[in-house]
């Protein structure tokens, strides 16, 4: 056992966990600590840290003294320990964040795994791979494949097959991801191998090098020129938290997005469905999905924006079916398609919308 004197307090550390070191390396934002797990597992022991308040630390807060204590956690995910009774005062469960600390106190906090400590893990699942070398791989997301976990998925997700799949993956933020498609979003992404294709990816997505472009199955007979640019910020919804939304940044964060949108065909029957193709500039959370809502031609069965269930589709109609970019390696043009899933297509046919006339 190890002491180490500070000026607030006089700390020793128990047992740690191999699983609480992986925590360490995410940040531990307010919506991941919804679900702390108990202890139940041998294999993932808490980790218990004690501390003796020093003539210093006299008057603090109880929860700015766990910060002094714990200070590779937020102050957040430390007051969610306490509501569930994993922290002591004098041998007492403590869940009062503003508890005033007298000097002698002895403090205990037992440090539980969270999902998300546990999520970085190896799981086998098939993988659409369209292609794959030393530095990359592109392969093809299915809809219902989410690609990162996050509160509510925190395993079968993309990461977690391409750890399994890739031993170098673990050595890499995220696994390699550089992009990200919705949960029910379906389509082309680019993987990288090593750091130095992830950093040269990202600076090349940052500049707009990489061309990516999706189909959007839309309501609504299309009017006017055939080829617009949709210009609009977007931010979270301030009515809704849910959800994103076009927002005046003079009144609501957000950033600029840009999404360049052409037509394709509309429904040759009832004129009440289009196809869509639009060409990110910007990459913002529910760009393409916020955009077309914007305009009044929200995506079919994209329920957050205002679309309906049509053609027998489940999920949101949006494909990323093309991507483009020049290899971080050797600099050459590479350029994937991907065919529309079956729901898709088959949404088409029965919407009258034709669809084999794609650039």
């Amino acid at each position: 056992m190890t002491h180490t004197k500070t000026s607030l307090l006089s700390i020793s550390i128990g047992s740690t966990s191999p699983g609480l070191a992986g925590a360490v390396q995410t940040r531990l934002e307010e919506e991941v600590l919804e679900d702390i797990l108990e202890p139940d597992d041998a294999s993932c022991q808490p980790e218990l840290r004690r501390a003796l308040v020093g003539v210093t630390g006299h008057g603090l807060r109880l929860d700015r003294m766990l910060v002094n204590l714990v200070p590779e956690f937020s102050r957040s995910y430390l007051q969610r320990l306490m509501s569930v009774g994993a922290v002591k005062v004098n041998g007492e469960m403590s869940s009062k964040p503003s508890l005033r600390i007298r000097a002698g106190d002895a403090i205990e906090i037992e440090l539980r795994p969270t999902p998300e400590s546990q999520a970085f893990v190896a799981q086998q699942m098939p993988l659409d791979i369209v292609f794959e070398d030393a530095h990359l791989v592109v392969l093809n997301k299915p809809a219902g494949l989410v690609v990162h976990p996050a509160p509510g998925n925190w395993s079968g997700t993309l990461l977690n097959g391409l750890l399994h799949r890739y031993q170098d993956a673990a050595s890499l933020p995220r696994a390699g991801i550089v992009h990200r498609l919705d949960k029910d979003t379906s389509g082309l992404m680019v993987v990288a191998r090593h750091r130095s294709a992830m950093d040269r990816l990202v600076k090349m997505i940052a500049a707009r090098e990489v061309s990516r472009e999706y189909l959007a199955l839309a309501h609504g007979n299309w009017q006017g020129s055939r080829s617009i640019e949709i210009n609009h910020s977007v931010g979270r919804d301030p009515r809704n938290r849910l959800r994103m939304a076009v927002v005046d940044l003079e009144r609501n964060p957000g950033k600029f997005a840009s999404t360049a949108v052409s037509l394709l065909e509309n429904s040759e029957s009832n004129g009440k469905f289009c196809l869509l193709k639009c060409k990110l500039r910007t990459g913002r959370t529910h760009q393409i999905r916020v955009h077309l809502a914007f305009i009044g031609h929200a995506i079919a069965a994209d329920s957050l924006y205002g679309g309906v269930h049509a053609g027998g589709l489940q999920r949101q109609a949006l494909h990323a079916f093309r991507l483009a970019f020049a290899h971080p390696a050797s600099g050459e043009p590479l350029t994937f398609a991907s065919a529309l899933p079956v729901d898709f297509a088959e949404a088409l046919g029965l919407l009258g919308v034709r669809y084999d006339i794609l650039p």
